[in-house]
């Protein structure tokens, strides 16, 4: 009687133990799931080229309830996400979201930087070395050589010993190619001249079929022959200035206003490089993203594969037209219907909360200049152009040497350090005289002297930005800092980004998905947070050139 007892506790022991099994392996922790590493299936990272922070909450109500709301309402929101770093352009900042670190480390000091050594400029992606696959054009003579150091992607494909797929996508070569790192399996970007999505012979000698096939497709064309017809009626765009604000926007060549609807379908005239500036462009690109998903099978694969993605057509249609524009709201409006469309074709092909996602920005943007000063406001453009001949001038007259500022990109100014070393002059003599000259000038409050940044008389926040900014291999010698309001350019329509102020610099970085908390968060956080973050959700090293730290409240904190 005992025996039999103790055999019928044994029993229900037994199937206690078997059931509480079956239900952790329903959670997702199995008990072989305590002893292998759990990650998500995929990771998707998604840029929004132009995106400011507050388009988060300016067109909020517009809003559907599966794009950006839907992030902001599942997902984990960092409220005030700042850049480490200026200049603030496409290139240093896809870099630095992927990477964890800044110009002076990865080397990406601009979308066009000077070779101090030769004083030749060099595109970020530039390389001679390679061939265009997909099309004839030189634009495929694009890789990440350039890159110094490791990115998040490259780290995850280490991780895996190559076996997780990484992928870059984007209209900008630079947006596709610098995310996707080193090690990637491919990067997409748009050939202009072809029409065609197209890759280069760092990462493959022909096009995947599926890559092909959506080729074939001519989505450009297809969309462009739509017409750009604003989303809603045009009355209720209410967030924006008069759709015929000719004074602060640019219009279509061929257009006489610049206003909706864009007849594209007669305006593009066999140039499908209009289509960059629509909101075509992102929906194009996230077409993309999901053949390249099926195609080669994104998420279904042992170990985390990973898709970066950057949406760039906000930043032409932002440039064009400004950021109080309707053009400007209709984009976001229709990007928020194309980012839930994504969202709920990730929920059917890998299944909700088996995917982990982020969407922040390379940069902002600035309100135009006359918008501005229409309102009240300071502002201005400084003609960097006008600046460098009257520097020249200046120069040549002292010291009978012509030409020895060959460049102002990246508000730096680049000497010519052949001319000056050929010649013998005192280095830091001439750049004493540009430094007393530059703080003449009524838009710039500062102009310093990059190796003596450490005593600059400027607040710390600008000096650790310009620190980080400079490396000394790509970057100009002297830094300018402008005022507020005020940018470098010569039009008065529509508007740019590159300089330290909140507009440019303030991003926004929601995270969403597997192993990611519903929250949000006020306190300060970097661009460079973003790469280790993703490094601490995949349990990977951080890449190698990474000085961001873990935003750990994002993070859902694992039982071990």
């Amino acid at each position: 009687m005992k025996f039999k007892y103790l055999l019928l506790i044994s029993l229900s022991f037994t199937t206690i133990s078997v059931s509480a099994q079956k239900r952790k392996s329903v959670s997702g922790q199995s008990s072989s799931a305590a002893t292998s590493l759990s990650r998500p299936k995929l990771v998707v990272g998604l840029v929004v080229d132009q995106m400011r922070w507050d388009y988060l909450y300016r067109y909020y109500d517009r809003y559907q309830t599966g794009g950006f709301k839907r992030l902001l309402n599942e997902g984990f929101t960092c409220e005030n996400t700042n850049i480490d770093y200026i200049p603030t352009v496409t290139a240093a900042g896809h870099t630095c979201i992927y990477t964890g670190s800044v110009p002076a480390i990865h080397g990406i000091a601009g979308n066009d930087f000077i070779i101090q050594a030769t004083g030749k400029s060099m595109y970020c992606t530039d390389d001679s070395t390679v061939r265009a696959v997909g099309s004839t054009s030189k634009a495929g003579q694009m890789s990440p050589r350039n890159l110094l150091v490791t990115t998040v992607t490259d780290e995850l494909r280490l991780a895996t010993n190559f076996r997780s797929k990484v992928i870059g996508i984007a209209l900008k070569d630079r947006g596709g190619i610098l995310p996707a790192g080193h090690a990637a399996n491919a990067a997409y970007w748009f050939d202009d001249t072809s029409g065609n999505w197209i890759s280069s012979t760092y990462y493959m000698t022909d096009l995947p079929t599926w890559a092909k096939k959506f080729n074939d497709q001519k989505i450009p064309e297809k969309y462009l022959k739509q017409d750009w017809n604003p989303l809603y009626p045009i009355n209720t765009y209410l967030q924006s200035a008069s759709d015929n604000s000719a004074k602060y926007e640019g219009k279509f060549a061929g257009t006489t206003t610049p206003t909706l609807p864009v007849k594209t379908s007669e305006l593009y005239n066999g140039r499908m490089g209009m289509i960059r500036s629509t909101p075509f462009g992102n929906t194009m690109t996230l077409d993309l993203a999901k053949a390249a998903i099926e195609g080669e099978q994104l998420g279904k694969n042992t170990v985390t594969d990973f898709l970066a993605v950057s949406l760039s057509s906000t930043d032409y249609v932002g440039h064009q037209f400004g950021p109080n524009s309707v053009e400007v709201e209709d984009t976001y409006l229709r990007l928020d219907k194309d980012l839930a469309s994504f969202f709920s074709y990730l929920d059917a092909t890998v299944g909700k909360g088996n995917y982990s996602v982020f969407i922040t920005a390379d940069h902002g943007a600035a309100h135009n200049t006359n918008f501005l000063k229409d309102h009240n406001i300071p502002a201005g453009l400084w003609d960097d152009a006008a600046t460098a001949k009257e520097m020249n001038a200046m120069l040549e007259d002292k010291y009978k040497v012509k030409n020895l500022v060959i460049s102002m990109d990246n508000y730096q100014v680049n000497f010519s350090n052949a001319a000056i070393k050929k010649e013998g002059l005192n280095e830091d003599a001439i750049k004493l005289d540009c430094i007393q000259y530059l703080q003449k000038q009524p838009a710039i409050a500062f102009a310093v002297d990059m190796q003596k940044a450490q005593t600059a008389n400027l607040p710390e926040e600008l000096r650790s930005r310009i620190i980080n900014g400079y490396n000394v291999e790509h970057s100009g010698g002297i830094q300018i800092i402008l005022k507020p309001g005020w940018f470098s350019g010569h039009g008065a329509t529509g508007t740019t980004h590159g300089t330290w102020n909140p507009y440019d610099t303030h991003i926004p970085l929601v995270f969403m998905g597997w192993g990611i908390k519903h929250g949000s968060l006020t306190r300060q956080t970097h661009m460079t947070d973003i790469a280790p973050t993703v490094a601490s959700l995949l349990h990977i090293q951080a890449p190698n050139g990474n000085i961001g730290k873990t935003i750990s409240e994002v993070l859902v904190q694992e039982k071990r």
